[in-house]
């Protein structure tokens, strides 16, 4: 039954994920923390592999393909910051958890931070309209943002999110379909460097192989689909999917804070 759930998520996740550029973590990590069928570490752990095939996945056909939605450039710079900055929160998330009795609670400290970071992406999403975006051309700003970006992703233990698109909006004036495929590249450089880390360090925890290698392959899957899906639908599409996207996290994150900390 377990492998069943995990795996029934992550196809979800990564298909969801792909087409709004979220990454599958943000959806696997919470949903598999309110289960609450595996440790906290151990579900990060397993989201981390999984978002990392899929983005490989995505972000390699696209790039094999030549398709120009990735601004490779440009990007490489956020995602160079990312990479440092998965480190950096990767290591900031295990002082944060050794400061509970109970590790499990610092999911709810995730839980909390990724709600309020969602609500706040939500909230510039309904009106970047009315706000005028910029276009950043410094590779060491580009390099701080990625940073920034990184550091909040490892820390949740998700990869990416939905604030990835938002700066990508923000700060660099993409449209929702180029942020999103641009996001996944950012993604797979900071889960990659997070993950490394634990990997490194001998942060392995102990799970089933099946889990792991069932996960990674629903998640190439869902990861395809999504981005045969992405080619197909517009801005406007892609913005609705989006928005509906973050009101699933945002509720699902509500549940995990009162889990785990109330």
């Amino acid at each position: 039954m377990i492998l069943l759930i995990c795996y029934f998520v992550t196809f979800f996740a990564c298909w969801i994920g792909t087409i709004c550029g979220m990454g599958g973590g943000i959806i696997i990590k919470p949903v598999l923390d309110a289960t609450g069928i595996m440790t906290v570490s151990t579900i990060t752990f397993l989201s981390g592999c999984t978002v990392i095939a899929m983005t490989c996945w995505s972000v390699g056909k696209t790039l094999i393909r030549g398709e120009s939605v990735i601004d490779v450039k440009n990007t490489t710079f956020l995602a160079v910051g990312a990479a440092i900055g998965g480190i950096v929160g990767k290591e900031l998330y295990s002082v944060t958890a050794a400061r509970f009795s109970n590790p499990d609670t610092a999911g709810g400290v995730q839980a909390a931070f990724l709600f309020a970071a969602t609500l706040a992406t939500f909230i510039y999403t309904l009106n970047k309209d009315k706000i005028k975006s910029k276009q950043v051309d410094s590779p060491v700003v580009s390099i701080l943002i990625g940073l920034i970006l990184g550091v909040l992703g490892a820390f949740l233990g998700i990869g990416g999110g939905p604030f990835n698109v938002a700066v990508l909006y923000y700060f660099f004036s993409m449209q929702t379909k180029k942020a999103t495929q641009n996001s996944l590249y950012i993604v797979l450089f900071s889960q990659a460097a997070s993950t490394f880390k634990t990997v490194a360090f001998n942060g392995i925890p102990d799970f089933d192989i099946r889990l792991l290698i069932g996960m990674m392959l629903f998640g190439i899957i869902g990861s395809e689909i999504g981005r045969r899906i992405n080619t197909r639908i517009n801005d406007r599409q892609a913005t609705y999917l989006f928005e509906g996207a973050m009101i699933l996290i945002m509720g699902i994150n509500i549940y995990n804070i009162i889990k785990f900390l109330i």
